[in-house]
């Protein structure tokens, strides 16, 4: 395990691949939903992400708009987001025992509680966040265990390089003045990504490397 990083006030001072063991594991969580309630500025859903929801839902993108996800602004590139119930702020996938219904294909910041990511050289390592959970004591777990999710590499390989584009799209933007050529770039981003990408039968991963190169050309970034 690898400490030479130190996240003040959020951590454990620690970082951690996928290998390592971290006390991460709330045992079942035992009936609490505490954080699945007023995270909507938060989870933030990758393609991967809506991938595995339409899948499970069996409902395209703009299904899901209707109840469960909506779009948020950020650096301004608008991205799908949990959406929280108005009046309660429960996740719209939680059901009346506030059980999630999506569990097996919950987005990957979900999968990661109470661990996070940090990103350093083209690569990234997971940290514990601090007191966010309200179980008094967590056990250890190693962390591809805790993150559980099948095709690691494939998978890591994806989110470092969706997050290259949206660090290079937020750059390319501080330079866009046109508000009809922000809207646009924007809906380039969400019809692209999240509701054209995965035909029928096709892999995830597959799909995404081969849209990639185009994309990158059309929204004019390296």
């Amino acid at each position: 395990m690898n400490s030479r990083m130190t996240l003040e006030g959020i951590s454990d001072g620690k970082v951690y691949d996928i290998e390592d063991w971290v006390a991460a594991d709330a045992g079942g969580c035992n009936g609490c939903s505490a954080c699945c309630h007023d995270v909507g500025d938060l989870v933030v859903l990758t393609p991967f992400d809506i991938y595995e929801m339409t899948r499970r839902q069996k409902a395209s993108f703009d299904d899901l708009l209707v109840d469960k996800i909506e779009l948020r602004e950020k650096n301004r590139i608008w991205l799908p987001h949990l959406k929280m119930q108005e009046e309660t702020k429960r996740c719209s996938f939680l059901n009346e025992e506030d059980r999630c219904t999506i569990h097996g294909q919950r987005p990957n910041i979900c999968r990661l509680f109470p661990l996070g990511r940090v990103y350093e050289d083209d690569d990234f390592k997971y940290f514990l966040q601090v007191g966010n959970c309200t179980k008094p004591s967590l056990t250890k777990v190693q962390v591809k265990e805790w993150i559980g999710i099948e095709n690691y590499a494939e998978n890591k390989a994806f989110i470092l390089a969706w997050h290259r584009l949206l660090k290079a799209l937020t750059f390319r933007l501080k330079f866009v003045r046109d508000e009809e050529e922000l809207a646009a770039i924007n809906q380039y981003l969400l019809d692209t990504f999240y509701r054209k990408l995965v035909k029928e039968g096709e892999d995830f991963y597959v799909a995404f490397a081969k849209c990639l190169p185009e994309a990158k050309n059309q929204l004019n970034i390296l």
